[in-house]
């Protein structure tokens, strides 16, 4: 199933990488139902795609499916996944234990997506100490000591935005070289160092203004008044 000409340094287009995960998603339910074989044509529909796209993207993994048959559906599954790293336990520390924080490390999800949040740093002397999702919080002036022994090369910023720059610039002397972070802050970062921005706040923002101006445009209509028909005198009759 392999493709002999797919080179994996290849730059593959963000919007792929971005699809892959819900295609391995519907996958997941589909195996459930005892379906052997899938094709593009069936994630397309099931999605609502373009067939087109969905072969490039999934085509874009290594694999090469079969006309008229598609893929083995397990096979394909795992194709997305060693292309996602997902078959590989990805260790990663988190500083900011607040309600998004626990929030983070009680995500069972991400075990299962090779994602595996290791260790939990804070500052706040009422969380240090504690037991979240079974991880105990350090204090943050543990975390390069640590970063020593581990190896960690990913880091998680779930920290009020104040804190996130002063956070990033430990992750660097730890060695992180990936950053999620979900402060709403903009990291001012050297260009080696991988950054995803989880802006949760310009999300709701844009989600604010979307349903504001449908609502208005819904007040609008209801206020417009109706268009009168003028009343046609009938002409007299002889």
């Amino acid at each position: 199933m392999a493709n002999p000409g797919h080179n994996p340094a290849r730059a593959i287009p963000e919007a792929s990488i971005r699809r892959l995960p819900l295609y391995h998603h519907f996958l997941q339910d589909l195996a459930l139902t005892g379906v052997a074989n899938v094709s593009c044509t069936t994630i397309a529909a099931a999605l609502g795609l373009d067939p087109t796209q969905v072969r490039k993207d999934i085509e874009a993994t290594g694999i090469v499916g079969k006309p008229k048959v598609g893929y083995p559906l397990v096979t394909l599954m795992g194709w997305i996944e060693n292309f996602l790293g997902w078959n590989n336990i990805n260790d990663a520390f988190l500083v900011g234990v607040g309600s998004l924080g626990s929030a983070l490390l009680g995500y069972e999800k991400f075990r299962r997506l090779g994602f595996h949040l290791v260790a939990a740093f804070d500052v706040n002397p009422n969380k240090v100490g504690q037991t979240v999702a079974g991880i105990e919080v350090l204090h943050l002036n543990n975390m390069v000591a640590l970063a020593q022994r581990t190896h960690v090369h990913i880091g998680v910023i779930a920290t009020p935005p104040e804190a996130a720059q002063n956070v990033a610039n430990l992750m660097l002397e730890c060695g992180i070289r990936a950053i999620w972070n979900f402060a709403p802050v903009h990291l001012r970062l050297p260009e080696f160092v991988i950054l995803q921005n989880e802006d949760l706040y310009h999300s709701l923002a844009f989600l604010s203004f979307r349903l504001e101006r449908a609502m208005s445009a819904e007040r609008a209509m209801l206020t417009e008044p109706a268009e009168i028909t003028p009343e046609i005198t009938p002409l007299p009759t002889a």
